[in-house]
């Protein structure tokens, strides 16, 4: 099952490790330096077009997503309850 994160694009539901909001988390310093690295590195992909609401980390890659992370969250749980778990 894949992931929904916006204006069509979509990434396999197992490998999400989390889904973050971007809000709260970059009130942390640690988590701001992480994602300025990510950035720099380049594993940072920017499906928000611009409004960036959520993140949704990979084993691989930091995914920017203009939904919630609440709804992203849910996505992941519904698919879980209905495929009973990975």
């Amino acid at each position: 099952m894949f992931l929904h994160l916006g204006d069509g694009y979509m990434i396999p539901s197992k490998e999400v490790v989390l889904i973050g909001d971007l809000e709260s988390t970059t009130s942390s310093e640690i988590t701001e330096e992480f994602l300025e690295i990510s950035d720099e590195e380049g594993f940072i992909v920017d499906y928000s077009g611009g409004n960036p609401r959520s993140f949704v980390l990979t084993g691989e890659t930091i995914y920017l997503s203009m939904i919630s992370s609440k709804t992203l969250g849910s996505r992941v749980d519904k698919f879980t309850e209905e495929n009973g778990g990975y």
